[in-house]
């Protein structure tokens, strides 16, 4: 299944993953994405986020910083394991749990808030997600998803033309050929790869039933400046449910 290949791929890619995202927590990348994400919060207050495809934690190192009650999941036990052990280093308090971002175990209306950080891509379900990710927000709960058209990306890039470097916020530090060449054949069988992004994404989400979805288009070289890929741009999804 591919969904187990997805998950042997991440399992061995976990570690140095981790540490790029322990690097951007200790550069100007922190602050960056914390202005951006502060930007889109819920005026609500208390607010209950849900930090899908956490990864090694960095978003909900982030919201559980500013005070927010967080809890993080992914596919992944080794990605996990990364997570607590930043969380720790960083002092945080963060419930970690492994899920399917396409199957949640929660129940409905359980967040105000959900985001998500270069993770659709790389679902073999993302309408399926989508709608679980709906189902589990509040009435005027908020989805904020950052992705990029990685699987265009993907076509014809060798590792030599990747960003290796634990500065780049791609994860790809400590990538071999065959991991390389593994992670572009999951993201080609993907059928999101095919899609016009993020348009396509923008009608999925209300098709679903979100009430609005803005596009932004900007957010990459807002961030990340001149190390946002110009043949795959990042961009922001601001959707109400």
């Amino acid at each position: 299944m591919i969904e187990d290949r997805i998950k042997r791929y991440w399992t061995r890619r976990a570690h140095d993953f981790s540490t790029v995202r322990k690097n951007e927590l200790k550069n100007h990348l922190r602050v960056a994405w914390l202005q951006e994400l502060s930007a889109h919060l819920p005026t609500s207050s208390p607010i209950r986020a849900l930090d899908i495809g956490t990864g090694s934690g960095f978003f909900s190192i982030l919201l559980a910083k500013a005070g927010i009650s967080v809890e993080g999941i992914d596919l992944t036990e080794a990605m996990l394991s990364e997570a607590r052990a930043l969380a720790n280093e960083e002092n945080v308090d963060i419930p970690f749990f492994a899920m399917d971002a396409q199957n949640l175990d929660y129940e409905d209306e359980s967040f105000d808030l959900v985001l998500s950080r270069n993770l659709t891509w790389t679902l073999p379900d993302a309408k399926k997600a989508y709608a679980e990710w709906f189902r589990v927000l509040k009435p005027g709960g908020i989805l904020l998803n950052f992705d990029a058209n990685y699987g265009t990306h993907e076509r014809g890039h060798s590792l030599q033309n990747r960003q290796v470097s634990a500065d780049s916020p791609y994860g790809h530090l400590g990538i071999t050929d065959a991991l390389a060449k593994e992670n572009t054949l999951i993201t080609l069988f993907m059928d999101i790869s095919k899609q016009d992004r993020p348009h396509w994404d923008k009608e999925v989400l209300l098709s679903t039933g979100f009430s609005s979805c803005d596009i932004d288009l900007d957010v990459g070289k807002r961030i990340l400046g001149k190390l946002d890929l110009d043949d795959a741009p990042m961009f922001g999804i601001y959707a109400i449910k």
